[in-house]
């Protein structure tokens, strides 16, 4: 039996956190900007900032688990 809740946690995160794509923080024009489909270098890092605190509170902190299979 596999534990898939790393998994599941850290592709959902990853599509929703995707820099440009759902939200971009900080913006371009403004501070927040809404599927605006681009992205810079500042924003990918306050993403990814972002991305490893969630990921740290929900698998160290939380303790999603997931498994299947027999």
């Amino acid at each position: 039996m596999s534990d898939w809740g790393p998994v599941f946690v850290a592709v959902v995160l990853f599509i929703l956190l995707t820099p440009g794509l759902l939200i971009q923080i900080p913006g371009r024009s403004k501070f927040v900007e809404f599927g605006n489909f681009q992205t810079s270098g500042v924003s990918i890092l306050v993403h990814s900032l972002i991305y490893f605190v969630l990921i740290c509170i929900f698998l160290l902190a939380v303790g999603v688990h997931m498994y299947l299979g027999g």
